[in-house]
């Protein structure tokens, strides 16, 4: 009766622990689901948070984005033009200040355009101009120049004194290097 008793209480564990297995594991692999998926309820909480910021500011930020587009056409020249068309017709706006400051050119070229890696929105057009004249030309010559739109950029000047003053004015030759930002097309 006891070998018989044992077998019993042997196939009655194993049934049951037949039984059993699968439910643990199955509660394991849900418990295990149920944690990955608030981990990914907490990863996205944040994000859903900020996407509702958003749109409860979707008119400020409506504003904001007109006032980038104005501030972006008062830097950057438009892609409608190649580089060569803008270049010039900036070229000429730079000779016409110039000259209508009381400066002379003495050259003006507009150089091959940069191509910056870093910059994927626009390409840089750089222009060499030199020119002479008095000091007030040219105070009055670079007042003209901040007034441009889209903006002609001074990368750099170089301002030299040509011979002695006469009469207290000193005659300067200067020598520009300007940057156009252009829309890439």
């Amino acid at each position: 009766m006891k070998q018989y008793f044992r077998r019993e209480t042997a196939v009655f564990l194993l049934t049951l622990a037949a039984l059993v297995l699968p439910l643990v594991g199955a509660g394991i692999y849900f418990y295990q689901k149920h944690q990955w998926a608030q981990n990914r309820l907490e990863e996205l909480e944040p994000r859903y948070a900020r996407l509702l910021g958003l749109e409860a500011n979707r008119d400020n930020l409506a504003q904001a984005r007109e006032r980038a587009q104005v501030l972006w056409s008062q830097y950057v020249h438009p892609a409608d033009q190649d580089a060569n068309q803008t270049g010039n017709a900036a070229q000429q706006r730079i000779r016409s200040i110039l000259t209508s400051a009381g400066m002379s050119i003495a050259s003006s070229q507009v150089l091959e355009p940069k191509d910056a890696k870093e910059e994927k929105a626009f390409e840089r057009i750089p222009l060499s101009v030199r020119a002479e004249g008095e000091m007030i030309a040219l105070q009055t010559a670079l007042a003209g120049l901040a007034e441009q739109t889209p903006a002609i950029l001074i990368d750099t000047m170089l301002i030299q004194g040509q011979g002695a003053p006469v009469r207290g004015v000193q005659r300067l030759a200067v020598q520009f290097s300007f940057i156009l930002l252009r829309e890439r097309p």
